[in-house]
């Protein structure tokens, strides 16, 4: 008669710790790099989206034959966009026009905090 050792399949305790270990490790190093790289994607969104505006500047000022002293209401800029509406706020941020609103100025995003070391406002200068 042959005795068989008896093998119980699974994993010990010391495995799946080590295991849970390295899962948190990789999670640790990771999260980092992706709350930075979330946070650089809504800075390109608003930087896109003050380069829609700026152009949408230029044609209105442009096809109404305005000077760049005149005053400017962002709302007057919609027909010129997509959809004809301003773009939607990325990070609850504002848009509005800086120094005396006037065609001249840039527009500039307002929000709370910084974006990758960006504080607000931002304009599309803030991107070069």
């Amino acid at each position: 008669m042959c005795v068989r050792p008896v093998h119980n399949p699974g994993f010990t305790l010391v495995e799946i710790m080590i295991v849970v270990a390295i899962i948190g490790l990789l999670a640790a190093i990771a999260l980092p790099s992706w709350h930075r790289a979330r946070e650089n994607s809504q800075l390109h969104s608003i930087g896109n989206n003050l380069r829609m505006l700026e152009a949408a500047k230029s044609q209105y000022a442009l096809e109404n034959k305005r000077a760049t002293t005149d005053s400017l209401d962002l709302n007057a800029l919609t027909p010129y966009l997509k959809n004809t509406q301003l773009p939607p706020p990325v990070v609850e941020e504002t848009y509005t026009v800086s120094g005396g609103g006037t065609l001249g100025d840039l527009i500039q995003a307002a929000y709370q905090g910084t974006l990758v070391g960006k504080a607000s406002p931002v304009t599309v200068t803030s991107f070069n």
